[in-house]
């Protein structure tokens, strides 16, 4: 199973998926940390925390597509919060998003993950329109 940790700064868990730069992704089999890789979001508007808006599409009218070009393979994107849309889409395309409250580093958000130990949070989804 891959996991992306949605990250601002490569350490710690970012608060908001459409603000992440990039997603430390761990490879894991089972409850075993097999490896990790970052991949940087450089080539999606999602990095720049504007989701895609062109100022022609009315805010929230956008693909994720260069998002799952980016996640190939994953299986669950863990986070602190994400967007209704983004969530929807990320199950469409068979990726579980995970909303886990608090601020930690992505190596305790994969342990929490993996140990089936995750704290019940509220909604998690944010009500901004994307």
């Amino acid at each position: 199973m891959k996991i992306a940790v949605a990250t601002i700064d490569g350490v710690s868990l970012s608060q908001h998926f459409g603000q992440s730069k990039g997603f430390v992704v761990f490879d894991v089999d089972g409850k075993t940390v097999l490896g990790r890789e970052f991949r940087h979001n450089q080539d999606t508007p999602h990095n720049q925390g504007i989701c895609g808006h062109d100022g022609e599409k009315p805010h929230g009218a956008h693909s994720h597509a260069g998002i799952f070009e980016l996640l190939g393979g994953c299986n669950v994107v863990l986070c602190g919060g994400m967007g209704g849309g983004a969530a929807q889409a990320m199950l469409a395309n068979g990726i579980k998003p995970v909303i886990l409250p608090g601020e930690r580093s992505a190596d305790d958000a994969v342990a929490i993950f993996i140990s089936g130990t995750l704290p019940v949070a509220g909604a998690g989804f944010c009500n901004c329109e994307h």
